[in-house]
């Protein structure tokens, strides 16, 4: 009887907390490209796996609200501090590591080598379209690909950026393990990007409760924080 009445308590305290969560109206913008914007918003808008009352990625949904920020400095120094992501990021820069616009057509060998660095990410095995090597990459209009090199110019991470309307989304990211804050540096870099640019007014991030607590911190570290999101089609 406890331990039920501890998953109850459990339940309506998450409960409590979703109610609270900030509200982001994310608009999908089907002018910038019909079939992959509309695509997506199905995808996002679709019955949760596990709750099918919600839609898949609504509650929760991890942004940066990026109209905060008067430009990239300031989004840098609201990440500082201890636990925040700007020290990571500096300390990838003394390391010698940048980010850049890559062509994934160029880094094919190199992808590759990331996405089979190691057997599991985030407590799941890779998925099975990672362990097999793609030799050619389509470019999609409405996407961003971005790099993180090392000091030798080696492909180290990247990152596939989708925009759909008012945001900005990652569909894909990915990095060596390893203690350089290259991660931090691809984020940070593209987040402060998207801010100069004055071109959105949100980054996502995928969702954050469903994250396991080391994504979680991550996330956190980078300025991401939960919100309801309500998707539009336009």
């Amino acid at each position: 009887m406890n331990s039920l009445l501890a998953t109850v308590s459990d339940h309506v305290s998450t409960f409590r907390q979703l109610l609270r969560l900030p509200v982001a109206h994310l608009y999908f913008d089907l002018a910038i490209a019909p079939v992959n914007v509309r695509s997506t918003y199905r995808y996002y808008t679709k019955r949760h796996p596990r709750y099918k009352i919600i839609q898949h990625k609504s509650w929760g949904a991890a942004l940066i609200d990026l109209q905060r920020f008067q430009g990239d400095a300031d989004y840098l120094d609201s990440i500082k501090g201890r636990n925040g992501g700007a020290h990571h990021i500096r300390r990838a820069r003394a390391r010698g590591y940048s980010v850049t616009r890559i062509d994934r057509n160029d880094h094919v060998d190199a992808i590759f080598a990331i996405n089979t660095s190691v057997e599991a990410r985030q407590g799941r095995p890779m998925d099975q379209h990672y362990l097999e090597k793609q030799h050619c990459y389509d470019k999609l209009s409405n996407f961003s690909y971005y790099g993180v090199l090392d000091a030798d110019g080696k492909l180290v991470a990247y990152a596939n950026l989708g925009r759909y309307g008012n945001f900005h989304a990652f569909e894909q990211l990915m990095g060596y393990r390893n203690n350089d804050g290259i991660m931090h540096l691809l984020v940070g870099d593209i987040a402060a990007g998207l801010i100069d640019q004055g071109l959105a007014h949100y980054l996502m991030y995928d969702t954050y409760f469903g994250a396991l607590p080391g994504l979680r911190q991550f996330k956190t570290m980078l300025g991401f924080t939960p919100h309801r999101a309500l998707y539009h089609l336009r």
